[in-house]
């Protein structure tokens, strides 16, 4: 097949990094455009990275010489490049919902790994494996800024994708009451052990904002559509607490849950070793043939060990028992900057070209 033609905008970030290497002989997508500020616009990708290069694979020989253009400034010309763009931008929020509707303004798809328009009212924030159907919003989304081919879609945040998966299927014994402790790694604020030599031998209680995300952003993700924007879910309950820990790559959720009717243990078992989504049904390129993995080991999930299942994609399940102030608890992890973000956003553009949202241009 054709592949498509991909821009990534904000693409020196530690996300945006990930991006690129995702593009690498990706089957679907082609990587055709890389942006960001003006200080690396002009430079080659490998120049404007230079030392910062985050990840644990080499720049992509494709990407090494690519010339970064204007983010903010190219924005017609990259939109004319390219069939749609991921945007991993670096800005304050209202810039960056300016930016991206101008790309979509410019009939250029924009998927989003930004938190800037997940609470706008005809954006979906998708988990494809999750709530799919949310995508239909878009239709009233063009309608409403005069696109036909533009669109705004995001991924969550990547603390919710550690628990909200695992949740999702059990949703028919009636969600009641949810706690949740999340260990976020390090990558999740862009950092590296060699850049935040603070985070060695150290805990940090407080994340900015990411309590009132875990917290609210299920709610959409759990809502419907109706009338042309998404209606947030009144229930379940849910509270949270965040902390960041001294891990490079994985989030770990220990999630606290009382359900309406209890389910037995065994049938939760297998209600997530037989979940698969619509990605799974499309049979998306990034989406693992395993979605949830439950481990029987009393001391997994770990990060180390699991959090490359599905090619870091896979949720990773374990610990499940009842406790003595709500139904169960249990343990999740998945990986932060696949899972979490930008293979969420990739897996989330497969999904809206499959069902023919994104078209070639």
């Amino acid at each position: 097949m054709e592949k498509y033609k991909v821009g990534v905008i904000g693409g020196t970030g530690m996300v945006g990094q990930r991006f690129v290497t995702l593009m690498e002989n990706h089957p679907w997508f082609e990587l055709a455009v890389i942006a960001a500020s003006p200080r690396s616009a002009g430079k080659t990708y490998e120049g404007a990275v230079g030392g910062r290069w985050a990840m644990d694979t080499p720049i992509p020989q494709q990407a090494k010489n690519m010339v970064v253009m204007n983010a903010e400034a190219d924005v017609e010309k990259i939109a004319s490049m390219v069939d749609f763009v991921f945007s991993a931008v670096d800005m304050k929020k209202e810039e960056i919902k300016a930016l991206e509707e101008a790309y979509a303004r410019h009939e250029c798809p924009v998927i989003s790994n930004n938190s800037a328009h997940r609470w706008t009212e005809d954006v979906p924030m998708v988990i494809p494996e999750v709530n799919p159907e949310h995508i239909k919003v878009i239709e009233a989304q063009r309608k409403r800024l005069g696109m036909k081919r533009g669109l705004i879609a995001v991924k969550s945040n990547c603390s919710i994708q550690s628990y909200v998966p695992a949740l999702h299927p059990l949703r028919g014994f009636g969600l009641e009451r949810i706690l949740v402790c999340t260990y976020q790694a390090i990558s999740g604020a862009g950092k590296t052990f060699e850049s935040w030599p603070d985070m060695v031998d150290n805990v940090i209680p407080y994340i900015g904002g990411e309590e009132e995300k875990s917290e609210q952003e299920p709610m959409k993700v759990w809502g419907r559509v109706e009338n042309g924007v998404i209606v947030n879910a009144v229930k379940p309950a849910i509270t949270a607490q965040c902390l960041r820990v001294p891990v490079s790559n994985g989030h770990t959720a220990a999630v606290f849950v009382d359900f309406e009717k209890v389910p037995p243990m065994d049938e939760m078992k297998a209600i997530w070793a037989e979940y698969r989504g619509r990605a799974q049904e499309l049979k998306l390129p990034s989406a693992p043939e395993q979605f949830l993995h439950y481990f029987e080991e009393p001391d997994r999930p770990q990060v180390r060990l699991d959090r490359g299942l599905g090619n870091g994609m896979t949720i990773s399940i374990g610990r499940l028992r009842p406790d003595t102030q709500y139904d169960y608890k249990f343990v999740c992890l998945s990986h932060n900057t696949l899972r979490g973000a930008a293979g969420g956003a990739v897996e989330l553009a497969e999904l809206l070209c499959a069902e023919g949202y994104i078209v070639k241009a």
